[in-house]
Formats: C-alpha cells, structure tokens, sequence
C-alpha cells in the first residue's frame, strides 16, 4: 500500500503548503514548507500542495512547477497536489473563482459585504492613524454606505458583466469584537481589526480576487486543520479568523484551523529573503553540488529541531519534530551557507 493510499488516523491533522509561482523558491519558503510538512506527518496527517496564482502579472511562467520539483528533491511529499489531483480539487486558485463567487454571494446575503468605490486618496487624507496596510490607515466605519438597495450585489455583477471588472472594490464589514488566538509558536495574540485594518477588500473593482478571500475560502473546503506559515502572515489572521467565521455563518462548512507562525530566515545583511536572491535558492543550491539531505539538515537546526546541523532525509527528521523545540527567533543565514552546507 502506497503512502497515499495510508488512510490518517482518526483526528490526524490535515496540513498544506501554499507557495505563489512568482519566482524560484529560497531557503526561507524551503524551511517553512520543512515546519508544515513535519508538523502534519509526525502525527500522522495529510498533506496537500496548492498553487495560490490569483495575480496574473506576478505569475513566473514554469515557477509553479519549479517549486514542486524542488520540494520533491528536498524530499518533501504530499498527498493531494496540482500535479497528482484529489478529492478537493482543483488545487490552483486560478481555476477556484467559482468558490470565491459563491462566498462573496453568501456574504452580501448576510449583510456581511458592501460596495467601495473611495480611492487611496480617500484614505490618505484620513488623520493619521495605525496603519492597516503600508501607507494607507484602517478602512473606517464612517465610510461604509448608510443603506443599500436590495439586490445591489447582482445589479453590481450585472452591471458589470463583460467589462473586465466589477466597477466597485467589494469590502468585508469586520466586527468591532477583538479576535484572540493561540499562536503554537507565538502564544496568545490579540488583534482589534477593526482598530488595526477596518473593512478589508475580498474583490478589486478590476475584478481580481483578495489573498484574504481565496485562502479563507480554500482553507474552509479543503479540510485544512493547521495552516503553518511564515511569521510575515502573522498580520493577515485576525482578518482571516473574522473572515471564516463569518463564512462558516453563511453556510460554508470546514474547520477552524490552528495557526503557527514560524520565524523568518534573513539574508547575511539582516533583510527579508527574495525570490530574487537566485544564489539563496534551491535550484541554485541543487546546481551547486548541494544534497537535499545537506539542506534538510541545516535548515533543522536553524529551527531549533536538531542541536547542530547533521545531513538527514525529512523522514529522519520526524521523530526530533516538537512545537516547543521550535525557535522563536528569525534566522540570519551565514555567508559561507554552501561552504558549511557542503561540509555536513
């Protein structure tokens, strides 16, 4: 019987890795995806891989299938995928717009949604204030409409069919209730959306569907129980845990996923990891002569699961897999990274 046929056991966690194909994966996203694949399958869980391609212009063309054979090389697996299919498919946000119709359809029956037509101008004349998003202040209550017209979502769709947008952002209404929640790395958190973000965009008036829209959406239908990620999403799940919630009122169905946020690895200098430092990826590194169980191995210690860095296959790896041995600390990778990995 073949690891996918495996049935999990009862309760198992269903895990998933996200990547978007907008460049050759880095170190970082390989460590992320080493934390999330290790957290499912040490209890005994599923995995699945989904391509979030929602933005065309950022979409590298070949990146999608990069990222799967370098993940694959690594010697993750996975048991739903764009490559191999399953029960909750398709697993490429591109070809998922009915869902995300379909949500927004069930949010304006709920009074949950509304349209926006303010600019970034709009916004930025607003006093100064925490900000929500870089450089623009919360979306304030006193700028949602007084009353809308019954049947205003599909005079909105109808309106605009054929133009290539949708001649309005349509906003989320948050709550004004705080959200908390148990981060399993960074402990409790507490977010006041409204106070920090406001009404949030699920769709653009171009049309193009919201990061916070597909991946609450997709968590949702997909069964995913644990979404392991990057701290630099941190500040997306308050909106995400408002934004389920929400969904689940209106009639969708899926779990409440646990959230753990795993530090960031960092260039030698101190700044974020990109996908355009090409010598900090793992195509790079696979074409320098590194081995995947090399990688593995350092990538392992720098998140706190192995004492000093040692070559081991992910497989190897499972038993030293614990939340409470994961650092909470970013990770600066060293300049000699090859040198030293090629001496593991």
């Amino acid at each position: 019987m073949s690891r996918a046929e495996v049935p999990p056991p009862p309760n198992a966690p269903r895990g998933r890795w996200a990547p978007s194909p907008s460049g050759l994966l880095h170190v970082g996203s390989a460590r992320t995806a080493l934390a999330a694949w290790a957290s499912a399958r040490a209890a005994g869980g599923s995995f699945l891989w989904r391509l979030e391609d929602l933005d065309p212009p950022r979409v590298v063309p070949g990146a999608g299938e990069a990222a799967l054979e370098d993940l694959a090389w690594l010697g993750l697996d996975w048991d739903e995928g764009p490559d191999r299919g399953g029960p909750v498919g398709p697993y490429a946000q591109s070809e998922r717009f009915g869902l995300y119709d379909e949500a927004l359809e069930r949010l304006a029956a709920a009074g949950r949604l509304f349209p926006c037509r303010r600019s970034r101008r709009d916004l930025q004349a607003l006093a100064t204030a925490p900000h929500g998003a870089p450089g623009l202040p919360p979306y304030p209550a006193s700028f949602r409409p007084e009353r809308l017209e019954p049947g205003w979502f599909e005079a909105l769709r109808g309106a605009a069919a054929g133009t290539g947008g949708i001649g309005a952002a349509l906003r989320f209404r948050v709550d004004p209730e705080t959200v908390t929640f148990t981060d399993r790395l960074q402990g409790e958190i507490t977010e006041d959306v409204a106070a920090r973000v406001g009404d949030f965009v699920l769709q653009r008036r171009d049309g193009l569907f919201a990061y916070q829209l597909a991946v609450v959406v997709d968590d949702l239908v997909m069964g995913v129980t644990e979404v392991v990620r990057a701290t630099d999403l941190l500040a997306s799940t308050g909106r995400q845990i408002q934004l389920g919630r929400a969904l689940l009122e209106a009639g969708f169905e899926g779990p409440r996923p646990t959230y753990g946020h795993v530090p960031m690895v960092l260039t030698p200098e101190g700044e974020k990891l990109s996908k355009r430092d090409g010598a900090l990826t793992l195509r790079h590194l696979r074409r320098a002569g590194i081995a995947p169980e090399q990688l593995t191995g350092y990538l392992a210690a720098s998140l706190g699961l192995l004492e000093a860095p040692k070559a081991l296959t992910p497989r190897e790896l499972l038993p030293f897999f614990a939340w409470d041995r994961l650092s909470r600390d970013d990770h600066r990778l060293p300049e000699d990274l090859q040198a030293r990995l090629l001496r593991l």
